[in-house]
């Protein structure tokens, strides 16, 4: 099994020491941090967001790999830095104003690390101007919005009004989800695209990131 192999399967099995040895040991042989990223780190986390789709892992299997992830990211860093290895997207993440749940929004956030983009999470019980602002300040590709009490998704609605408001709203992709919402919200509201679970958030991320 190549290093890359390694790599990949270490993430998938939450195995952060392992997976910071493998990327050395890659790095040490003079493999490019692109192969490394896209070919080892990343690919083990699309394989787990496939199996956490399909119910075959769960939640906890999710968040040891992505601190596997974060560590052979680490590792790598200097020699992304180097060879000037450019995210795939800028994501703008957080729960809105009156909701403090986290998980799925940190689920959320790991597997768009893990399929290359860059986020910026600005934690739970965000308001609608803290989303202006931040999209103003890091002129993010997409914003994802999480909302999971039946009370907050309304709040998905007031910050596209305000990202309107504002003169943003042309120039970002709406990312809604969380377990009250659904498409017809989604479309009522005015965002892009509704995900029922973290993988599909990931992969529409990459549409949108594609087409951009």
């Amino acid at each position: 099994m190549s290093n890359l192999q390694l790599i990949s399967e270490s993430v998938q099995k939450g195995r952060a020491k392992e997976t910071v040895s493998y990327v050395s040991e890659a790095i040490k042989e003079g493999t490019s941090a692109s192969d490394i990223l896209n070919n080892g780190l990343l690919d083990g986390m699309s394989k787990l967001g496939i199996k956490f789709k399909n119910n075959e892992v769960y939640v906890p299997d999710v968040l040891v790999a992505a601190r596997a992830l974060t560590k052979g990211l680490e590792e790598l860093k200097p020699l992304m830095i180097s060879e000037d290895i450019k995210p795939i997207g800028k994501v703008v993440l957080g729960t809105v104003k009156g909701d403090l749940h986290d998980i799925g929004k940190n689920l959320v956030k790991m597997m768009l690390i893990g399929n290359g983009f860059e986020v910026i999470d600005l934690g739970v019980d965000v308001s609608a101007e803290s989303f202006v602002n931040a999209v103003k300040k890091n002129e993010p590709d997409i914003v994802a919005l999480s909302a999971l009490l039946t009370t907050t998704m309304s709040q998905q609605g007031e910050i596209v009004k305000a990202l309107t408001a504002n003169g943003l709203r042309e120039k970002v992709k709406v990312m809604v989800g969380g377990a009250p919402v659904t498409q017809a919200f989604c479309d009522e509201i005015g965002a892009d695209a509704y995900a029922a679970d973290a993988a599909t958030s990931a992969e529409i991320a990459k549409i949108f990131a594609i087409h951009k």
